[in-house]
């Protein structure tokens, strides 16, 4: 049985994610970080006044993009074209003149946008900005809920969260007020406010359906703890804020589930403190640093908690630990189940990569871990995910994934029994060494030694050209790879 028919990215006409680009104003933020009070028992007979001081932080979003097009001959018809074609004759002297391509403008997509800040920072999706090829729009035009068009430009893209940041050139916005969205309930009345099939601004009403959702859109690789919603999101919506009852920010509209493209109930939204997280940094420096502990983990299933004499199925399993990381450093060991991370209680394998790598690198926090039953703290100085420590058990380089060479992989790809090392059994179509690593490519040798595991072989690459003694094909010979 399967779990979705589809998902959809709630944007009408576009696609995926990438680029960044920097800008000299800050991005100074506020949460309100009181939580709702659900004490009352009886609902409101009306949101208007509310949602008529929340609709103005939401903007539409128009991306295009710029073709150059041949202009076509001046004078000549189909008729004369078929006889120059087909008997030779000339074309007229005006015609043999090369003439400029002339550029146009060709509608990309719709989305939505939220105002964060007076001083015009924009939160939206980074597929509602960007193309299948990563590329940003060659134009971006917000316009404001009272009509109001003006021109933006990218400060960032996070593909593996979708988050983007616009900037617009303008003063006293309605910046949308923001709330600590660690604070939302399963049962919290929610909006969902936005421009669906480009119809203009819409409000649709709902609940929170459930917290830390991962849906696997944004691939192994992505940040994914969504906040679900019934209320109804369209494309469109896309980059639209989803607020609280008190009219607060509490997440991103970004991803339905739908077998009809339309809502079916079954909305995501990127909860608003990742989203600021990766704002502020986009907006600081262009980038985003995430953190790395550098560790396998798992969920604590009811077998797992049963095996480690847990009454509970809460917490992170640690498979693993890689030799020099942060968690090796700070005493991580394999085997134990971290419950807590500076004092908040941590009960998915999701939820925990979630929250170190919103974690700015160098950070020093407090992991609560259960060792042979008995608690235990830790002090631990959070790496960085841009380092060797950010790439999977298996990964070479980033994108490609090598394996010791058994009978399988020795079948698949037709290696001789005397060719030994590291076979590339995965490459990424979006890794920067696509072009010179291979599937089924076995590399013997790095810089003049030989391979044997993974480890050895990311210890044998340096920063900068490597020599590379591989076999493809039948044949050996040298590549060089340049890692950066």
């Amino acid at each position: 049985m399967k779990r979705f028919q589809s998902i959809t990215l709630a944007i009408a006409l576009a696609a995926t994610s990438g680029i960044t680009s920097s800008c000299a104003d800050p991005l100074q933020l506020e949460v309100d970080s009181q939580p709702i009070d659900r004490s009352d028992k009886f609902m409101p007979h009306s949101y208007a006044n509310m949602l008529q001081a929340a609709t103005p932080s939401v903007v539409a979003v128009h991306t295009a993009r710029i073709v150059k097009v041949a202009r076509s001959g001046r004078g000549s018809s189909p008729e004369e074209e078929l006889l120059r074609r087909f008997f030779g004759i000339p074309s007229p002297r005006y015609e043999q003149q090369p003439s400029e391509p002339e550029e146009r403008r060709m509608p990309q997509g719709i989305g939505s946008g939220v105002i964060v800040s007076k001083d015009g920072y924009i939160i939206t999706n980074s597929h509602v900005v960007t193309g299948e090829r990563d590329d940003v729009a060659d134009e971006i035009l917000v316009q404001l809920s009272d009509g109001t068009e003006l021109e933006a430009k990218v400060i960032g893209t996070d593909p593996l969260t979708d988050i983007a940041i616009l900037k617009v050139e303008a003063e006293d916005l309605p910046a949308i007020r923001i709330a600590d969205s660690d604070n939302i309930a399963v049962g919290d009345v929610v909006f969902a406010i936005g421009n669906p099939m480009g119809v203009g601004l819409t409000v649709t009403q709902g609940i929170v359906s459930a917290t830390n959702r991962s849906i696997g859109i944004y691939g192994e690789r992505g940040y994914e703890s969504f906040i679900q919603t019934d209320a109804s999101i369209n494309p469109g919506n896309s980059g639209g804020a989803l607020i609280d009852s008190q009219g607060r920010l509490v997440g991103i509209n970004s991803a339905i589930i739908s077998r009809s493209g339309g809502n079916i109930g079954i909305g995501f939204a990127i909860p608003a403190n990742l989203a600021i997280n990766i704002s502020h940094q986009l907006a600081d420096s262009g980038e985003v640093r995430r953190g790395f502990l550098g560790v396998s983990i798992a969920d604590v299933t009811p077998d797992i908690a049963e095996a480690f004499g847990m009454k509970k199925t809460k917490g992170v399993l640690i498979n693993d630990v890689e030799e020099g990381s942060a968690a090796d450093k700070g005493g991580i060991e394999r085997g134990d189940i971290i419950v807590a991370v500076d004092g908040k209680p941590v009960e998915s394998a999701n939820q925990f990569r979630i929250r170190i790598g919103n974690t700015i690198p160098e950070t020093e926090i407090k992991i609560d871990v259960l060792r042979d039953g008995k608690p235990k703290t830790l002090d631990i100085t959070v790496g960085s995910a841009s380092g060797r420590f950010a790439m999977g058990a298996n990964e070479l380089v980033e994108g490609v994934e090598v394996a010791v060479i058994d009978k399988d992989i020795a079948e698949k790809y037709r290696i001789p029994k005397n060719v030994d090392g590291l076979a590339i059994v995965s490459v990424s179509p979006e890794s920067p060494y696509a072009r010179v690593l291979g599937e089924g490519t076995v590399i013997i040798e790095i810089n003049d030694q030989k391979v044997d595991t993974v480890a050895d072989a990311r210890e044998l690459l340096r920063s900068g050209v490597n020599k590379l003694f591989v076999y493809s094909r039948g044949r050996t010979g040298y590549l060089a790879l340049r890692v950066e």
